[in-house]
């Protein structure tokens, strides 16, 4: 079982990257913010929802995406910690949600689902069926994890999951950061062996 969301590319590269960022507080802790801001994209591309995104999401570039950025910034600002508990991303993004549909309303609901890093890898699984099925990608954040050489660039960090595929060798996610495609095996992720563990968040939608 196979499945993959469509996704974008910007300036030959796979999604945002936060290493674009020039502001230096952006540049090293923007994860969460890129993730939203990803997520937007997304949702404007395939849904409609132009008021998440203030430029033309199909003509995307690097300029435009790090101004963008600085927009994002003030709801899912870094901190001296980042952004390393679930709630701070729902609250976060649900304050811009809020603010853009003053600006004319969009079909994101405000309310998020926050699924600890404290479930099982089964439900976890479920949760990424779920969500994936429904065309809707996953901001997933991890903290600790006992294999730091192989997760070293997801280790504190946000990310989105779009897609997956149940292989004999295990249930493998889709993701995208830092301007690239990965996939990686869900049960070795999840089980981090640590107890700062982060989770996933479950977007909402309404009217589509």
């Amino acid at each position: 079982m196979k499945k993959e969301l469509e996704y974008f590319t910007i300036d030959g590269e796979f999604g945002g990257n936060q290493d674009w960022f020039t502001n230096v507080v952006m540049h090293v802790g923007g994860c969460a913010a890129a993730t939203a801001c990803d997520s937007c994209i997304y949702f404007t591309r395939k849904f409609g929802m132009k008021s998440l995104y203030p430029f033309d999401t199909w003509k995307l570039n690097k300029e435009e995406y790090k101004k963008y950025s600085q927009i994002m910034k003030p709801y899912l600002r870094p901190r001296i910690n980042g952004v390393n508990k679930l709630y701070l991303y729902t609250d976060g993004f649900r304050e811009y949600l809020k603010d853009k549909q003053k600006d004319g309303g969009v079909c994101v609901s405000a309310e998020m689902k926050e699924f600890s890093g404290e479930h099982t890898v089964t439900e976890a699984k479920q949760f990424v069926r779920q969500q994936i099925g429904k065309e809707i990608p996953i901001p997933y954040l991890m903290l600790r994890h006992k294999n730091k050489e192989k997760f070293e660039d997801f280790i504190w960090h946000w990310f989105l999951v779009i897609g997956y595929e149940e292989k004999e060798d295990g249930f493998w996610i889709r993701v995208a950061t830092y301007g690239e495609e990965t996939w990686l095996n869900l049960e070795e992720l999840w089980n981090t062996g640590e107890k700062e563990k982060g989770g996933m968040i479950g977007y909402c939608l309404e009217n589509v």
